[in-house]
């Protein structure tokens, strides 16, 4: 290198020069086109972002206006429905006082277990629109609450025993709907139909599932028949909402356990 002529020298220093200028522009080009592509990856995820906020805004916004016509429904009903019923509840009475006929007394009788059966209708209703009683601590107290109502005026000794519940855990008011009313049905089945004396309802929860049992030292029936007793729209009910039921029956007990995900 020391023998070769200057002219050589700086031509080799020149093309160097270029080569080392080269990979300088390869490297910045590659970084800015790094940096580009990290402020686009940004740009995207902050838009995906406010796509997703969007969303959420709008689907808080679309629960809050099903809440509030909830309330609406609700209020209107305990104001407009329930005083009409409380209203002819009381016109019926004043009316069986002024007549002595005993066919009469009969049909005026029915007339407000009618009115009766409107109000405890009209007050499940109430229930299940109300937010208020969308957790399942609520839910609950509820259940045990109608299960010693309904018994209470029968010889059957009701025990309800629940375990493990998270009284803060949400349910819907479609899901408290369909397991009450095959609650209700189970209770109406025993009542007319299994001729026992005791009814346990034991409700335990499991993570995110929930399991309603029942159970009564009745006849039982034949686990195959599902057509009869309100099993079968039990069943439907409980595939509603993507629950199970599930029967086991024998000769001295009869147990229905209704489970699902909340």
């Amino acid at each position: 290198m020391k023998n070769l002529p200057y002219e050589i020298k700086l031509t080799y220093i020149i093309a160097i020069v270029i080569m080392l200028l080269f990979v300088g522009f390869i490297i910045f080009v590659v970084m800015t086109y790094n940096r580009k592509q990290l402020l686009y990856q940004k740009e995207k995820q902050l838009r995906e972002a406010e796509h997703e906020n969007s969303l959420l805004q709008e689907e808080l916004k679309r629960q809050e206006a099903i809440r509030q016509e909830r309330e609406r429904i609700s209020h209107d009903m305990h104001d407009e429905l329930g005083a009409g019923i409380s209203a002819l509840k009381l016109q019926v009475e004043f009316l069986k006082q002024k007549i002595s006929e005993e066919e009469t007394q009969e049909d005026i009788n029915e007339l407000l277990q009618t009115a009766e059966s409107m109000n405890l209708s009209m007050r499940e209703i109430l229930w299940s629109l109300n937010t208020e009683n969308d957790d399942l601590g609520s839910f609950v107290q509820y259940l045990c609450n109608y299960a010693e109502n309904f018994f209470r005026k029968t010889n059957l000794q009701v025990h309800c025993v629940h375990s493990d519940i998270n009284p803060e855990k949400s349910i819907s008011s479609e899901i408290r709907r369909n397991l009450l009313l095959c609650v209700k049905e189970a209770f109406n089945n025993i009542y007319k139909h299994a001729n026992a004396s005791e009814v346990k309802m034991t409700i335990d929860q499991m993570g995110n599932e929930i399991c309603i049992e029942i159970q009564d030292n009745g006849h039982g029936f034949k686990t195959e028949n599902l057509n009869g007793n309100g099993l079968k729209n039990m069943k439907i009910r409980m595939e509603n909402i993507e629950g199970k039921l599930q029967i086991y029956s024998s000769e001295n007990s009869c147990c229905l356990v209704f489970s699902l995900f909340i």
